[in-house]
């Protein structure tokens, strides 16, 4: 590999996006609005560009291509049947969200029930944040940057100091964009990143599809559609990653949570310049997740049939050595550039989140006095910054017990995402249940969580977990309602500051979007491809 050309068509794809997103941030971040909800002026492109971006990370990419490596299609349930849950996010909760001129969920919580049940729920994102997500986005980027490229050579250190120095290189360039820049930067710089991620995500596997034809993409092709198609197999048995059960139960309600409530996902759609261009983008998104097989798990197939009779250390190096064996050496910067694009993304909405979460939050309603914006501002940098610099310090520790840390990661995702969908959905459906109720559901919930994954051997999916406990909770907090119900039933008072028309494709827009969903489902099934449907059809269809 040149490493020359590589760093410098990299560093030259970086300076572009770096310059489009000052030109456009110039001037506009020295508000409140302005530096949390990007002016609140946010169009439907960049609002889906930013929401992509920060979903799709680098270990997603080396991630759901190893489990298409070593199992089959069934992982590709977490990302396809998002599109359900940007549907609900479009057309339910984002009209509430804009037409209460929310900054943050929790600020929504505190209107529906009280501020103890929004400083309840600010804990739970900060720490959850700063201790585990920040940091495990730093980590896993930097090890996609280290297994993709040769770090520890090109700078002549071991590969523990390579990770570091990757992790604090990585950050620093992804905190620029959320500490001086604001929610606008960060929108702007992912959609540009996002249209380079969509180019490289198709342009690997049909690279893969013609070396594994020997120069011809439909020969590639036929021999994917038609040999060993159990590979292609997205109904996932009870010993896959994924059993195809679980998206009737827990999955709908972990990925709704991602989609409608978790902060450093939404805030872009708090900042739409309408409900209209708010909607789009959601919806927007909802689409792209349907290319997911494609461009993340086409390719680990595709390294299946090429790389099987190889001895990889790991089902995560198929896509990586992939890449490197089809990837012209002039796109080598270039693809560099949109996967660092990509942890950047999420890194820096992270960032730029938990600084919203603790300046509304926390500080401005701890602050008797009227604050100032360039006070919140100026309190959000220092707050950005010294979240990173934890990050920094965290991150590497990751590389010293990594299962076990892994481990922690997903368990404590387990901690607050039922809770929260939970509270949000009675909250947005109900006008008698009581804050109480909220936060009776959410220690239980994290007692009942403990116990259940710390105490108790339950022989059950976590994924059939989360429903159980959010039926529980569910209940919960509707028997409270029903018997110590508010005094006063909540009213919905709309203090819009965007135009609240909707958009008037959203509905035809979401029932073409489920359409596209089961028509995955079934092309990757026993009835089409993996029942063999593709022996009769792929080969006349290309040609051969």
């Amino acid at each position: 590999m040149n490493v020359t050309l590589t760093l410098l068509t990299c560093m030259a794809f970086m300076a572009v996006v770096a310059i489009i997103s000052y030109m456009k941030t110039k001037g506009e971040v020295n508000t409140q609005d302005g530096y949390f909800l990007a002016g609140r002026g946010l169009t439907g492109t960049f609002i889906a560009g930013s929401m992509i971006l920060t979903n799709l990370s680098a270990e997603q990419l080396i991630g759901l291509n190893g489990s298409a490596f070593g199992y089959n299609l069934s992982a590709m349930a977490w990302e396809v049947t998002a599109g359900i849950s940007t549907i609900i996010m479009a057309l339910i909760f984002l009209p509430r969200y804009l037409a209460g001129a929310f900054s943050t969920l929790p600020e929504f919580l505190r209107d529906r029930f009280d501020d103890n049940v929004r400083r309840m729920t600010v804990v739970l994102f900060m720490v959850g944040y700063t201790l585990i997500t920040i940091p495990s986005v730093l980590y896993s980027g930097s090890i996609a940057v280290l297994r993709l490229f040769d770090v520890p050579g090109l700078l002549n250190l071991s590969y523990e100091a390579s990770l570091i120095v990757t992790i604090i290189m990585v950050g620093s360039i992804g905190a620029l964009y959320a500490i001086f820049g604001g929610l606008k930067a960060v929108a702007v710089s992912d959609t540009i990143n996002g249209v380079g991620l969509l180019i490289v995500g198709l342009l690997v596997p049909i690279l893969g599809l013609i070396a594994l034809g020997d120069g011809s993409f439909a020969a590639g092709l036929t021999t994917i559609a038609t040999t060993e198609t159990e590979k292609l197999n997205a109904i996932g048995g009870a010993d896959d990653p994924v059993p195809f059960g679980t998206i009737f139960t827990g999955m709908i309600l972990a990925n709704l949570f991602y989609w409608g409530t978790n902060q450093y996902v939404i805030q872009r759609t708090l900042g739409a310049k309408n409900l209209i261009e708010g909607q789009k983008g959601v919806l927007f998104s909802g689409y792209f997740k349907v290319l997911v097989p494609f461009m993340m798990m086409l390719p680990g197939v595709i390294a299946y049939h090429l790389y099987q009779n190889e001895n990889l250390q790991t089902i995560d190096l198929a896509y990586p050595h992939l890449v490197k064996e089809v990837l012209p050496q002039y796109l080598s910067g270039f693809f560099l550039a949109v996967l660092l694009g990509a942890v950047f993304s999420s890194f820096n909405s992270l960032l730029n989140s938990a600084a919203t979460l603790f300046c509304l939050d926390v500080y401005k309603p701890f602050k008797k006095d009227k604050v100032s914006d360039s006070q919140l501002i100026r309190v959000a940098k220092i707050t950005s910054l010294v979240i990173a610099v934890v990050s920094f310090i965290t991150a590497p520790l990751l590389m010293l017990a990594p299962e076990g840390l892994w481990q922690i990661i997903r368990i404590f995702t387990g901690f607050y995402n039922i809770p929260v969908i939970t509270i949000v959905l009675v909250g947005l459906f109900t006008k008698n249940v009581p804050a109480l109720a909220a936060k009776v559901a959410i220690i239980f919930h994290v007692i009942a969580y403990a116990l259940l994954k710390f105490v108790w051997q339950v022989e059950i999916n976590f994924i059939h977990i989360y429903a159980i406990l959010f039926a529980i909770e569910l209940g919960i907090m509707l028997a409270i309602g029903h018997f110590y119900p508010m005094a006063k039933p909540w009213r919905f008072v709309p203090k819009a500051e965007v135009d609240m028309t909707p958009w008037r494709y959203a509905i035809p827009c979401a029932i073409i979007l489920v359409g596209l969903i089961v028509t995955l489902y079934l092309m990757f099934s026993p009835v089409g491809f993996v029942g063999g449907i593709s022996n009769a059809f792929i080969p006349s269809l290309v040609g051969l």
